[in-house]
């Protein structure tokens, strides 16, 4: 039996990135894989709302509010241990607006990140990260995004366009959308054909991309109503090989 076989018979999901670099589970099917409850779910969704301005948008905006947290995961060992806090770094060749310097961004709280939500979801990506490359210690940041869109100013999800992260793998999971329009992920190869387009509109609505593989970006957002607050929030997690 072929590796392939073997990942596809034991997981779709991982056969699924194995196959083509990416892939995605709606947020109702994952939500009762994971067994999170709803309540779970709205309670980790609501820390959305404590979110602070990122202050290094080098393009002067203040559109962007964020969490940030990491995490160790060694092979062989259970779980995900949370490190002492730590600036968040980007190559300029990965992040062409922020990259090449030390973002320092407020810490998750405490009870998100040691909370049953975050860490199904620490769990799953792992799973994935380690079905693609067996064996190897892990690096993970995890990332909470606001995006603000107001009327004649487009919030702006991905400002450095459609790039790689730099890292071995990323999920990216929806949490609300709220008086929104736009925001649509796009996935390409690395010579900018485009593999596959799509919205993630409901709560925990998630992609699971392989960053060696391909590339990912979203559209800019705007509210529907221009009277009303308009927000996108998702939390993104990446794994990195360590060292």
């Amino acid at each position: 039996m072929s590796a392939a076989l073997r990942i596809e018979v034991a997981d779709p999901l991982q056969a699924e990135v194995a196959a083509h670099g990416f892939a995605r589970l709606p947020g109702a099917a994952l939500g009762a894989r994971l067994g999170l409850s709803p309540e779970a779910l709205a309670e980790f969704a609501a820390s959305w709302e404590r979110l602070e301005t990122d202050r290094f948008m080098a393009d002067g905006g203040r559109y962007r509010r964020r969490r940030h947290a990491n995490f160790t995961a060694r092979t062989g060992v259970a779980g995900h241990v949370r490190g002492p806090h730590r600036p968040h770094f980007q190559a300029v060749v990965h992040n062409s607006l922020n990259g090449g310097v030390e973002r320092w961004f407020a810490p998750v709280e405490d009870a998100v990140g040691e909370g049953p939500v975050l860490h199904a979801l620490l769990d799953l990506g792992r799973s994935v990260a380690d079905a693609g490359t067996p064996g190897a210690d892990w690096f993970v940041e995890m990332h909470q995004f606001r995006i603000e869109a107001a009327a004649g100013a487009p919030g702006f999800p991905t400002p450095e366009g459609v790039h790689h992260d730099g890292v071995d793998y990323v999920l990216i999971g929806m949490m609300a959308r709220t008086n929104l329009q736009g925001g649509e992920t796009l996935i390409t190869d690395d010579a900018g054909a485009e593999l596959a387009r799509f919205t993630l509109l409901d709560r925990l609505d998630t992609a699971f991309i392989d960053d060696r593989r391909v590339m990912h970006g979203v559209t800019p957002v705007q509210p529907v109503d221009p009277a009303l607050p308009s927000c996108r929030d998702v939390l993104v997690i990446t794994w990195k090989r360590a060292g």
